[in-house]
């Protein structure tokens, strides 16, 4: 019996007892089977020490398996489309012979902390191609309306050979930096409406934005027109992007599926400057920095939680703080002295 036979069979096998050895896991990803994909994905995202376990060594082995992604971040105002543009901009992509992933971030409810998780519905046709995986996850009370492990998602979704991946973001908001810190190309949707919107736009989003597009142009093309002008002055503003490129501002109807092909070749364009340059290469590695400093700080505050003497000389140090016997830098500078 042959490798892939082994793994077939073990696979079958572990259907049957609905438990994965990391192996089974790892074997069945990179065979492209979608039912365990989302089923190693659901316990990277679990919060149960013995699934943390498994993830771990999950992610580790897939990390092996070197795979040429393209990672796409979209975001934009509410109401502005996200969802259809997802899917108007996936389909063209998987006519050109690609594989897609979508990992559409669901707003969580901040009393309830419930979410709708209703991307599949909203992208429909897309859900029920057999060249796309769609994944909504609950944002949580993650930075940016980035669910907590996407990151750790996406490398698995690029083991299982989804060579583009999207990343729809709850909305614009000042911490969407998360997004841009995991993605090669960052995309900024927004509605015909000129200098308005843009006003209530962070310039921090703005100046992350590799392209910022107008959808539903269809409805007022003159007004589409305009907004794209005035959008395309605004960007001339800010100082040059160190990966050379120059902002695209464009134009399109996902829901007429008019103008996507002309994003999509912005997006290749940029891929092939940037590879060209190095930049691509060079952010891949800022964004592996940024994360690890970013593990790195949660282990940390993890550690001081769980530890019994830190965490109770926390409390009294709060009592402190709050009484004004101590200012919050001083209470810390006394919690890293213990660590010493």
């Amino acid at each position: 019996m042959d490798r892939k036979e082994e793994i077939k069979k073990r696979i079958q096998e572990a259907r049957k007892r609905q438990m994965f050895t990391v192996d089974e896991y790892v074997g069945g990803i990179v065979k492209g089977d979608r039912m365990i994909l989302a089923k190693a994905i659901t316990l990277i995202e679990s919060y149960k020490e013995e699934h943390q376990t498994i993830a771990k060594e999950i992610i580790d082995k897939c990390l092996q398996i070197k795979s040429q992604s393209l990672r796409i971040g979209i975001t934009g105002t509410p109401g502005v489309g996200k969802s259809t543009f997802i899917e108007s901009l996936g389909m063209h992509v998987l006519r050109k012979g690609k594989k897609i992933a979508v990992l559409a971030i669901d707003p969580t409810s901040q009393m309830s902390h419930g979410s709708i998780l209703g991307d599949k519905t909203r992208m429909e046709e897309l859900s029920h191609q057999e060249n796309a995986f769609i994944r909504p996850s609950a944002a949580g009370t993650s930075l940016g309306g980035v669910a907590r492990k996407t990151r750790e998602v996406m490398i698995l979704c690029e083991a299982a050979g989804y060579d583009t991946i999207f990343i729809e973001t709850v909305g614009v908001g000042q911490s969407e930096v998360a997004v841009h810190s995991m993605t090669d190309f960052f995309l900024l949707l927004l509605l015909p409406g000129g200098g308005d919107e843009l006003q209530g736009i962070k310039r921090g989003i703005v100046e992350m934005a590799d392209a910022i597009v107008v959808n539903k142009s269809d409805i007022n093309p003159v007004l589409a027109k305009q907004s794209k002008k005035a959008y395309r002055n605004a960007v001339h503003l800010f100082p040059q992007k160190e990966s050379k490129w120059v902002v695209k501002t464009l134009m399109c109807s996902a829901l007429q599926n008019e103008g996507i092909d002309a994003v999509w070749q912005t997006i290749l364009n940029y891929q092939d400057l940037t590879i060209q340059n190095d930049y691509f290469h060079q952010k891949r590695q800022q964004q592996s920095d940024y994360w690890f400093k970013q593990a790195l700080q949660q282990g940390l505050e993890q550690l001081i939680k769980n530890h019994p003497q830190i965490s109770q000389e926390m409390k009294l140090l709060k009592q402190q703080i709050f009484q004004g016997k101590m200012s919050p830098f001083a209470a810390a500078d006394k919690i890293i002295s213990l660590l010493k």
